[in-house]
């Protein structure tokens, strides 16, 4: 097993508008990144958990050319409402890092 934090060159989160957010995690192996893929961890239902979303908001987009998976989701606090922690986006990305992979 694996992290993701161990095995992605890039894994950053960011605003896609105020009322969601995306993660992008991109490889530069595409043996691992195929791995990973493969392995049915990386799902709607992962970021539905991790996030608190339902799994039907997740949007999933694999990008085999760049060795890269985008997940675009609601966020539960709109950017620079009241209550929200992170006006950017930019630090949602943590949660992901403990992930484990079977490779």
């Amino acid at each position: 097993m694996a992290r993701i934090q161990d095995i992605v060159r890039v894994c950053k989160s960011k605003n896609a508008g105020p009322f969601e957010l995306t993660i992008d995690l991109v490889f530069d192996d595409r043996a691992l990144y195929d791995k990973v893929r493969a392995s049915g961890i990386v799902t709607e239902a992962l970021f539905a958990q991790l996030y608190g979303v339902r799994a039907e908001q997740v949007l999933l987009t694999p990008y085999d050319a760049a060795m890269a998976i985008k997940a675009t989701f609601p966020r539960l606090v709109p950017a620079g409402g009241v209550g929200d922690t992170d006006v950017y986006g930019c630090q949602q990305h943590a949660p992901l890092l403990e992930v484990e992979i079977p490779i």
